[in-house]
């Protein structure tokens, strides 16, 4: 059963939109400095606090302090923390030890070394991304060597390549952000179909 994550909600209309299409994740990118998708604090707070049940909130951080971090994990507004910059195993260990709530850690992949390195991760779910992220851009999905364990595929994920990238890459969860985009905003009708597309192909599958 491949989970879906739908990333970059910034807007009470994007919360509406995630309630109704009911993905498995909703992501927000926290205190980003340069993202046009970036929350504060009070922001995310406010949004999060109005995704229905079942529906897991994720923060997307970029070398942010570990307090910032633990701190909205714990209070609860945060079911997941997303790390996307260079945190290294210190800062993990030090965020471990703020916290017990799921840490996902995200990898460039542009070579199967990365690929490797990415497996020696202590994070309890990996996530594979072209380049930095958000650059709606695919990476070579034959780079990757059979992974047993929980990972998100990311980058340039959309309608046009969703079942191709679920049946060949089988992730235990896509993340999708820039295609479900219309003149830079969230498209409520891209997420439901991407959603639906994904609950069709479980039901195929099983």
């Amino acid at each position: 059963m491949t989970k879906i994550k739908i990333c970059g909600l910034r807007r009470p209309q994007d919360i509406e939109a995630v309630n109704a299409a009911r993905p498995d994740f909703a992501g927000f990118v926290v205190e980003v400095p340069g993202s046009r998708r970036s929350v504060d604090k009070r922001e995310l707070r406010e949004l999060a606090g109005r995704l229905e049940e079942g529906i897991l909130s994720v923060g997307v951080f970029v070398n942010a302090p570990p307090e910032l971090v633990a701190e909205l994990l714990e209070e609860g507004t945060l079911d997941l923390a997303q790390l996307h910059g260079q945190e290294d195993e210190i800062y993990m260990a030090e965020l471990r030890r703020l916290t017990e709530k799921p840490l996902i850690q995200a990898f460039s992949i542009q070579t199967g070394q990365d690929a490797e390195r990415a497996l020696e991760s202590r994070a309890d779910y990996l996530l594979l991304d072209q380049g930095r992220g958000g650059t709606g851009q695919t990476f070579d999905w034959s780079l990757l060597p059979e992974i047993n364990r929980p990972f998100f595929l990311a980058g340039g994920l959309g309608e046009e390549n969703l079942e191709r990238a679920i049946r060949q890459v089988r992730p235990w969860a896509v993340d999708l952000s820039s295609s479900l985009e219309t003149d830079g905003q969230k498209d409520p009708e891209k997420i439901l179909r991407a959603v639906d597309l994904v609950r069709r192909l479980n039901r195929q599958q099983n």
